[in-house]
């Protein structure tokens, strides 16, 4: 076990209680967009610290055997709340998926073009002629042409090449000489576990609109469920306390979740922080209206659908 300080603060979530009468609490299903990891440090944290249980919610967070599925679950009623991405919520309300985003999980893009310190890829300009891998085509293809674009170049001045989700093999190896897609939290600390450091180069920095990289999305026949606004306040009160007591916040994340109980959890968890949302339930409206214009701009969608059909903010 990896040592983390400790405080009073920690025992003081874990002893959060229900106000007033004790009740059975109202059961949530939460479908998770990938295996655990220090992404859903906040929901975690909730049911782990109590928070959940003080909203009176009995709250099961569910690992899909396909991360595409939740949504389609949750527009099926095999689910109540989804964690998913705001660039596909526009690719679901193309196909008439009937959901919508209600909440914020990570509020800053994730995603970067990322080469290491050692190699030939310096700036963007450098990937002229190169080799870039990335996982899946489509926002990917869209985000690297963006910013080629910045820079004077395009997507027919490198070499595109599928490495399958095996984005830091393929730059350790030699494959490729940069990727697009690897996440600033997660791939730059397993390049410098392996002890070859990287670097990344922001989209948000090089024309692509910022958005949230995770969301909460229901059912939109279900948004006045009054679970969902006690769950926006359970997870707020989560990332406020992993905010304030982040040794205390990653000491509860791991307490049942000793596979992942190692050195790189913990600097993702470090790097993740800042980028959790406070104010989960806020939305910003204009930037939606922004990405949804972008989405449409490079054709990854036909036509961008108004904001308060996808997004809503509860009251």
């Amino acid at each position: 076990m990896m040592r983390i300080l400790k405080s009073g603060a920690a025992a003081l979530a874990l002893t959060v209680l229900v106000s007033g009468a004790a009740q059975a609490a109202d059961k949530l299903t939460v479908l998770l967009d990938w295996y655990v990891n220090a992404d859903h440090g906040p929901l975690i944290v909730a049911k782990e610290g109590g928070y959940f249980e003080a909203q009176g919610l009995d709250v099961e967070l569910v690992t899909p055997a396909d991360p595409s599925a939740p949504p389609r679950l949750v527009a099926a009623g095999q689910g109540d709340v989804a964690v998913s991405y705001q660039p596909t919520l526009y690719e679901q309300a193309q196909q008439g998926l009937p959901v919508a985003r209600f909440g914020t999980l990570i509020s800053t893009p994730l995603n970067t073009v990322i080469a290491l310190e050692s190699g030939p890829v310096k700036t963007l300009e450098d990937l002229k002629g190169k080799k870039v891998g990335f996982s899946i085509s489509g926002f990917e293809d869209a985000i690297l042409s963006t910013m080629l674009g910045t820079v004077g170049l395009s997507e027919k001045d490198v070499e595109l090449i599928n490495v399958n989700f095996a984005l830091t093999p393929a730059l350790l190896s030699g494959q490729v000489d940069a990727v697009v897609g690897g996440y600033r939290n997660i791939e730059l600390n397993q390049l410098e576990a392996e002890g070859s450091p990287g670097f990344a180069i922001y989209p948000e920095e090089h024309g692509v609109p910022a958005y949230d990289e995770l969301i909460y999305i229901a059912h939109k026949d279900k948004l006045d469920d009054d679970r969902l606004p006690r769950f926006l306040a359970a997870v707020e009160a989560a990332t406020v306390f992993l905010t304030n007591h982040p040794d205390e916040g990653l000491e509860l994340f791991l307490k049942n979740h000793a596979d992942i109980d190692d050195e790189l959890t913990a600097k993702s968890w470090f790097d993740t922080l800042p980028r959790f949302a406070k104010r989960p339930a806020a939305l910003d409206g204009g930037r939606y209206a922004r990405f949804g214009a972008f989405m449409e701009k490079t054709g990854l969608i036909e036509k961008a659908p108004a904001v308060e059909d996808i997004a809503v903010e509860l009251r």
